[in-house]
């Protein structure tokens, strides 16, 4: 028995905590958090100390499958290339390349990733490619390119240490981040101010300086007054704004209508509460934490560019202890963007119907490159369920729980002509395939995830892959060769040396320079790093940041009599995304195995509703019969539903309207009514 003992990753939230494993390759002896980096100290979650278990789980898939009468029955890898060769192939050459649609996955490698958008666009054709930052951090990507340049956190994880100030606004950043959480808290018990904007009463609140409780969906109209409080006192850095922004002008005529009884009005939160957060942002050094409580709305780009005009308003970017830091969800969001998994954005955030940068990647993959953006992930069900997406390759996601309106979601898989799922586990996705592939975990692997501060790490195999299990990019390349592609990647770092030479931001990336530490994008040629962005100058063409002004609307599905709640969904510390991995953790499931809906204490009173019943949460989209919480965690008038439950599919409910440039659907206000549930 050969004991391995290696460092590597966290596979679960974007934090990219670092751990030292120990195994046998068949089990996990241990998993210890590394003192080595920069990142987690010698600490790690829950997650991080058991959720590693999840990839020892007999479930696990071995073999190729394909449906048949009879149900699935395994194949050799041949016959599965063959199979998915043929009908892609076949749907192409009848339908046109847009007939098709491959979804990529924040859960896998940079390499993998990568692989699959070339597969799609080289091979197939088409830019209908998407993964699940569409669902999340879309308008993080368009919100921060519009204003600094850069769809990507400004600073690191050890610089928040220099902050005075934390203003954490729409993430519930100790069950989502844990460890990023503890170090906010530690930095704040040592004197630091903490602002959390949230509508719930979420841990980290408990710690705040101040705790701004407004109502789902008014993020935008809060930001707007405090910038309005921000210039009417004086406090905005002139000098600032004069040499490294532009459109300031504009931006005064929109926060000029955010007066404080408007602002108040709007969000619910007290006047002289907006009027010292203001204050204690615009005079600290501040950084501003955000996640999907942000990014999930209709508004949700507008709202990102809110966020970055504060911070250019008050000059808090571009130094230490300063910056924008949207909090990726899941382990590899950043990378998966970076690589060009996405619809409208090649690798290194080169637009598709950008003539001049699609030429690079013409030239080096030997191919015309098409110049349409693609489809967005919901799109893809929308257009299946139409009837013009006629086969659909899915990479390590599950959008049968994790996507908006699974109804629409579940009848789409149904109308394919052909369907292949390439993951760990038989997932509720993979139910539905024609053709399922099983492929090495995080664990079996080698290769690189980019965590939330941009930091690109190595992860190391620890583990023997179950049964057949393949790589990713080796199921890719087996395609591609069969397609008459001549791929010939011999391992994930031959792909890394691809990226590096043509994605800007991974210039000079090798894997002995990762080796340690890694280092944060953007790289140069001699693999140093940045730890601070715009510095000097941003990275818009012109190097100016620039201010980018919305009014605050309405969200789009508003409460009313018939519908007299508020609906957020969020995540839950023991759980994590679509439960895939951590509901096969014994411990996990332990301590969090059903889902439920929090509803505040009077509002139960009212409606008659006791702790633990079962009740029916309606919306005009559906409806979920689902236990009570009570728990004055919400405030009244909203209710509070985790995501993560197979048995309870929130996103079947939840508002499906979308924002019109992300994409991404408002999972965050969703207008309901609650009842008790009628047993027959």
């Amino acid at each position: 028995m050969q004991i391995r003992t290696v460092r590597t990753v966290c596979p679960y939230c974007a934090v990219g905590c670092n751990v030292i494993v120990t195994s046998d390759g068949k089990r996990i002896i241990s998993v210890v958090p590394s003192k080595r980096n920069d990142i987690n100290y010698g600490s790690l979650c829950i997650k991080g100390w058991k959720g590693f278990d999840a990839v020892t789980s007999k479930e696990r898939l071995k073999n190729p499958m394909k449906r048949t009468e009879r149900g699935f029955v395994e194949i050799s890898w041949e016959e599965a290339v063959d199979i998915v060769v043929k009908n892609l192939s076949e749907i192409k050459r009848k339908y046109g390349p847009d007939a098709l649609a491959f979804i990529a996955s924040a859960r896998c490698t940079n390499e993998d990733n990568y692989l699959m958008q070339k597969l799609a666009r080289q091979v197939f054709g088409t830019n209908n490619i998407d993964h699940c930052a569409r669902l999340c951090h879309s308008p993080s990507v368009e919100g921060l390119i519009s204003t600094f340049g850069r769809g990507a956190a400004t600073t690191s994880i050890a610089d928040l240490d220099n902050a005075e100030l934390y203003f954490i606004i729409g993430t519930n950043i100790t069950e989502h981040y844990p460890i990023l959480g503890a170090r906010i808290i530690n930095n704040v018990m040592k004197g630091k101010k903490l602002i959390v904007a949230d509508p719930r009463n979420i841990h980290i609140a408990k710690f705040a300086t101040l705790h701004l409780r407004l109502l789902p969906g008014t993020d935008l109209a809060l930001l707007n007054t405090m910038a309005n409080v921000i210039v009417k006192k004086g406090l905005y850095d002139k000098k600032f704004i004069e040499e490294r922004t532009e459109n300031f002008d504009e931006y005064l005529k929109v926060i000029e209508y955010y007066d404080l009884e408007r602002g108040s009005k709007i969000t619910g939160v007290d006047p002289e509460l907006i009027e010292k957060a203001s204050v204690l942002y615009a005079t600290s050094r501040s950084v501003i934490l955000y996640s999907l409580g942000v990014t999930q709305h209709v508004q949700g780009v507008q709202t990102v560019q809110a966020i970055a005009n504060l911070a250019m308003l008050t000059g808090n970017v571009g130094k230490p202890g300063t910056g924008v830091f949207p909090i990726r969800g899941q382990n590899n969001v950043q990378g998966a963007g970076d690589m060009g998994a996405l619809c409208d954005f090649l690798p290194g955030y080169v637009r598709v119907d950008d003539e001049n940068g699609r030429r690079k990647f013409e030239e080096a993959w030997n191919c015309k490159l098409p110049s349409k953006p693609g489809l967005s992930l919901p799109e893809m069900f929308w257009e299946a369920y139409k009837g013009n997406v006629k086969a659909m390759y899915i990479m390590g996601e599950n959008p049968v729980i994790s996507e908006s309106e699974l109804g629409i979601v579940e009848e789409a898989l149904k109308k394919l002509e052909f369907l292949v799922v390439q993951d760990i586990f038989m997932t509720e996705t993979a139910e539905f395939a024609h053709v399922v592939l099983p492929a090495k975990s995080f664990a079996e692997k080698l290769g690189t995830f980019t965590n939330t501060e941009r930091r690109i790490q190595l992860i190391r195999p620890f583990l023997d892959p179950p049964g057949n299990a393949l790589d990713d990019w080796k199921i890719f390349q087996l395609i591609a060769r069969k397609m008459g592609y001549d791929w010939n990647y011999n391992s994930p770092e031959d792909i890394m040396a691809e990226i590096s030479k043509l994605v800007p931001q991974y210039k000079g990336v090798t894997y002995d320079c990762l080796s340690e530490n890694g280092v944060q994008w953007p790289v140069n040629e001699s693999c140093k790093g940045t730890e601070i962005l715009y510095t000097e100058k941003f990275a818009r063409s012109n190097g100016k940041g620039r201010f980018m002004p919305a009014h605050w609307e309405r969200p789009s599905d508003f409460p009313d009599e018939e519908y007299p709640f508020i609906l957020t969904t969020g995540g839950i510390y023991y759980q994590y995304t679509t439960g895939t991995m951590t509901r096969k953790v014994h411990i996990l499931e332990r301590e969090a195995p059903s889902p439920f809906v929090e509803i505040n204490p009077e509002d139960a009173k009212s409606l008659g509703i006791r702790d633990g019943e079962l009740v029916t949460v309606k919306s005009r989209y559906g409806e979920l019969d689902v236990r009570a919480r009570i728990s004055d965690s919400v405030p009244r008038g909203i209710l509070f539903i985790p995501f993560h439950y197979r048995e309870a599919p929130v996103n079947r409910i939840v508002n499906p309207h979308i924002d019109p440039k992300a994409r991404t659907p408002e999972f965050k206000v969703t207008a309901v009514k609650i009842v008790k549930k009628v047993i027959q």
